[in-house]
């Protein structure tokens, strides 16, 4: 229990100075916060190891960040930037598995673990674009809403394409393709007749009860409940709450619960989360695989800033938009780490490998603030013209 103290002690005191000396640096403060995980765990002063308490921690604040994402989310720019969302994700998709296929063929992978190093690529974990765009006021604008949606889309289509590899490469698997998609398809049914029915009534009737923060704890109990939910289709948990977010959005009680759980989330849990990234590296007997993991990052980074930015630029937004929204997709995120494990444990990741894919989700990571901030600087978005909204 003193450790699980004294690790949020360091926590909380290096992202919150880092965090501050890149906004004094004129970037955004959840880069300094990621490299704060890098500088206090294995990777260079090892004060702070992975364990159970951050990964509990940690989840609890990506869930929380995203919930809350769904809160500022404007549902009719979100009905509006639908095709523009579905055409980012296909192409955010197609170039980084052609990418990443190409890639480790040229590296000797067999054509089974090639296959699955493309489809590891094609995940995208929006949570650090988030925060990033929230730091930069850009969530609730065209080029925000469309790349929220496009994450949505990548990760239907990429589970279901982790499902099929899995089944059909043999791997002890047996899944039945029916059952995977029916399971997704449910989950979006119930949360949009939950989120329409359930949420505003749920939240009227728990409000005016005589306990204190009946309100925001009526909030997380939809946003953990979705999440669950989610989890439990085989979609990502940060999709429920997200969906958890835009349905209590819609209710009156959307300032309330945005104005208290803001307090909560980043005081503690949200660091927690940026933190929990940069524990994942350690620089180990990684020089082997040097060349390798430039390449991989290289493929990584251009294939889902060319592919998510050409489907950008097809419905309509200009190029320096296209380029902001595909940049916004290049965090591969904790989506690429669960993947990752699937194939370790499956075998269609070598071991060898392994901490070097780490290593290269992290870089995809630590890139997207820095590309986000360079792209939306001066104003030049597409969103920050007729598209942003409620200024």
């Amino acid at each position: 229990m003193l450790t699980i103290m004294l690790y949020l002690a360091i926590i909380l005191l290096a992202t919150k100075l880092l965090g501050d000396l890149f906004v004094r640096l004129g970037q955004p403060s959840v880069l300094g916060k990621l490299l704060a995980g890098i500088l206090i765990g294995p990777a260079v002063l090892g004060w702070i190891h992975p364990n159970e308490f951050i990964s509990i921690f940690s989840e609890i604040g990506v869930l929380l960040l995203m919930f809350m994402a769904g809160l500022e989310t404007d549902l009719d720019q979100l009905r509006k930037n639908w095709k523009s969302a579905f055409a980012v994700a296909v192409g955010g998709i197609i170039l980084p598995f052609v990418g990443g296929y190409g890639a480790a063929v040229l590296f000797g992978l067999s054509n089974n673990q090639s296959l699955f190093l493309g489809l590891l690529l094609c995940a995208t974990s929006v949570s650090i674009s988030v925060q990033t765009l929230k730091e930069m006021n850009r969530l609730n604008t065209r080029e925000g809403t469309t790349i929220l949606g496009a994450a949505v889309v990548d990760d239907v289509i990429v589970v279901v394409m982790l499902a099929v590899m899995m089944s059909l490469l043999g791997t002890g698997h047996d899944i039945s393709l029916g059952l995977l998609i029916g399971k997704k398809v449910l989950f979006f049914i119930v949360a949009i007749v939950v989120g329409w029915l359930a949420v505003p009534w749920f939240l009227k009737f728990f409000a005016p009860l005589r306990v204190t923060e009946s309100v925001i704890s009526g909030a997380l109990i939809v946003c953990f409940a979705l999440s669950y939910f989610a989890d439990l289709m085989g979609v990502a948990a940060i999709i429920g709450a997200f969906a958890a977010g835009i349905a209590v959005s819609q209710t009156p009680f959307k300032h309330d619960v945005e104005d208290r759980l803001e307090p909560i989330a980043y005081s503690i849990f949200v660091p927690v989360f940026f933190v929990s990234i940069g524990l994942n590296i350690t620089f180990e007997g990684v020089t082997s695989q040097l060349v390798f993991m430039i390449v991989i990052s290289i493929v990584a980074i251009l294939t889902k800033l060319l592919g998510g930015g050409l489907g950008a630029r097809m419905t309509g937004f200009n190029t320096r938009s296209s380029l902001a929204i595909g940049s916004g997709m290049i965090s591969r995120g904790e989506v690429a780490l669960i993947i990752a494990a699937t194939g370790l444990e499956s075998g269609l990741l070598l071991q060898k490998y392994f901490t070097s894919v780490v290593i290269v989700v992290i870089i995809t990571t630590l890139v997207t603030p820095l590309m986000l901030k360079l792209l939306f600087a001066d104003g030049k978005a597409d969103g920050d013209q007729a598209s942003r909204v409620s200024e």
